[in-house]
This record gives structure tokens, sequence and C-alpha cells, in this order.
């Protein structure tokens, strides 16, 4: 019989973190994700999974323990809010050069600078761009429940670790700090050393002297090889395009209008698409659950068959820009959101509605 419990998102990302079998957690305390790391002191997983957890000196001490525990082929996760990641950006990137495995977690809040620590979602940029330097791509998952929040632990590792990068989950301070029932992960056993020698045979784990030990860098000096091994990671994302993008889609169907949101903006929007029916609008709602890989071909072909869609976003306009680049002029595209903090009510969205794609 499943085990239902109450509990915030950011404490389901810990106890799915200890249940999914992670070898090693490091972060450093910022509202409004600090109960993840709260959560692992209290649970102790070292004294019963044999998990590290380390509250480090600073996040950029974080994440490059994040990149050892990595290197050796460990199930290692970070995670932060807003400025906390921009820290984190040169050591993401290395992960990303690298070709290293390991989770993520952003819960985003208001900025920029050290802003607010209301949420928001203007973290798109920094995470679906890249944020950090050089051409590289982030597995980027967004949930919108407690229970997402708590499934997409296992699913970033099962993801990064199939395609040796980093992944991360984006959310934003309302999923971390609301509660919801939630069914935890079942308890996976941590590898056995020889587990994970087969499933990461590049690891710097030691080897005998007579064989070549693995170097693990994302050093090259020379142009050549690098430019081989970015047509390599290019290859890789375009492999991660074609086969792991997720979205849902409600009332798409019949819709003239569509709404397209992620994370706690799809859960108010999919009100606001009730109320809307309600008044004999037809709205559907697309949520991208990845945002890298992004849904472009869905909301392509919905370009077609819908009269205007609107981007819903805790920010000023960033996903907007893929949902237009996605549609490319077939339909109008327009954006609607609240910055600092505050987080619109349903009935202004449907008014946002009516006056950006029907009056």
């Amino acid at each position: 019989m499943e085990e239902v419990v109450l509990m915030k998102g950011n404490e389901a990302i810990a106890h799915a973190a200890v249940r999914c079998g992670a070898d090693g957690y490091f972060g450093y305390p910022i509202t409004p994700q600090s109960e993840i790391l709260e959560t692992l002191a209290e649970l102790k997983p070292w004294e019963t999974t044999g998990m590290v957890v380390l509250q480090a000196e600073s996040e950029v001490a974080a994440i490059n323990m994040v990149y050892g525990g990595a290197g050796t082929g460990k199930k290692v996760m970070t995670s932060s809010s807003s400025p906390g990641i921009s820290l984190k950006q040169e050591g993401i990137s290395y992960l990303a050069g690298a070709e290293l495995p390991s989770l993520i977690v952003n819960v985003m809040r208001g900025g920029p600078g050290l802003g607010t620590i209301q949420p928001s979602q203007a973290d798109y940029f920094q995470t679906v761009k890249g944020g950090g330097h050089g051409d590289y791509r982030l597995i980027t998952l967004a949930p919108s429940s407690v229970q997402e929040m708590a499934d997409f632990v296992g699913l970033g590792f099962e993801l990064a670790f199939k395609y040796r990068n980093p992944a991360m989950i984006l959310t934003d301070g309302v999923i971390g700090q609301m509660m919801e029932k939630v069914v935890l992960p079942p308890f996976v056993a941590r590898r056995t050393e020889e587990e994970l020698l087969a499933e990461c045979p590049w690891a710097a784990t030691g080897k005998p002297k007579s064989r070549k030990p693995n170097i693990v860098t994302s050093l090259e000096l020379q142009p050549e090889p690098m430019e081989q091994n970015n047509l390599r990671f290019q290859a890789k994302y375009k492999e991660i395009e074609k086969n792991e993008v997720r979205y849902e889609e409600i009332n798409c169907e019949d819709a003239d209008y569509l709404i397209i949101a992620f994370g706690s903006m799809a859960r108010i929007g999919q009100k606001a698409m009730e109320i809307a029916r309600e008044e004999g609008i037809k709205v559907g709602i697309l949520r991208p659950i990845t945002l890298w890989p992004f849904p472009t071909t869905a909301i392509n072909e919905y370009a077609s068959k819908v009269k205007g869609m609107l981007s819903l976003e805790l920010n000023a306009g960033q996903m907007v820009e893929d949902i237009r680049l996605a549609v490319n002029g077939k339909v109008k595209v327009e954006h609607f959101g609240r910055l600092g903090g505050i987080v619109p009510g349903p009935d202004e969205i449907v008014s946002a509605l009516k006056a950006k794609l029907i009056d």
C-alpha cells in the first residue's frame, strides 16, 4: 500500500534524493530552498544509506564538490536559489564540458541581484539558454506539483546518466514552499562499486597500475580537438531533443486560444482556463515539462489551429521568445507576467487573455 504524506516541495526533493540512492549532496543555504539541506540534515542518511550530506562553505565550493563526486561516477546533487545558481555557473559549465552526470535544483526567487525571497521564474534564460560560458545545454525539468518535485529527482538522475550531462530541476518558490500530499518513491539501493564501474566506465575511480587511468577534464588546449568535443556535444544535444521532450496538454483539442505556462504558473493558468471556458471562451493549456528540450514541434502544430497564444510567466518575458520562434509568425503570441514576487490570480490572467488576444 502506498504511503501518502504531506510535505513541502523542498522536503520532497530531500526525501526523494535519499530514496533514489543518491551518493552525495553538497549545498549552501539560501531562501527559499534551505529546507532541502535542512531536511537532509534531519534525515541523517549517512547513518542509513551512506549518503554524504555536506554544507559547503559557499555555492562555488558546493558545485565543485559536485564536480569531484560526479567525476568518480557517483550520483551527486546540489541545490540553491537564483543568486546561488549564478555563483555555480562556472562549475555547471565545467560539468557539461567534462560530460559529468549530476543533478542541480534551482528554487527560483526574484531578481536581479539579491532581489527578493519571493517566487519568480526569471531564471529561464540562465538555465535554458546555458547561463555559463560555452555552447552547452542543461536537461531542464519544470515540476508543477510537490509530487513532481519528488518524481523528478529520480528522472533527473536517470537522464543525466543516460546522456552524461548535468540535469536541472527548475522550480520556483511557490512549488518549493507549498505543502501537498505526495507519494514518495521506493528506496533504491546505492550502487556497488562493481555496478558503478559497469555503468560509468569513464569514471576516475582508480584502477590497477596495469591499466591506463581515466582522466576527467573539460580542458583541451588545441582548437581542433576542442572543436571535435563541441561537435560531439551538439550531436548529443540533438539526440536529447529527439527523444526527451515532455509536455502536458489540457483541453487543447477544441481550443481557440492556448495558454503556455510551466511550474506554478501552469497551475494558476489551469484555473484561468476553467474560468474562461465557463464564460464561453475555448482556452487550452500546454505545460512544458522539459524546458530544454523545449516542446517546439508541439507548439508549432497548434499555431495553425488556434487564434492566439499567451505565454504565462513570473518574469518580464523569457519563455515567450522560444514560443515565438516555435510558431514562426503563424499566430499571435503575447506575454503576461508579474514581477517582484507578485503572483497573479486566475481572474487577472483571464483579463490579460481578453485584453491581449481577444478584445
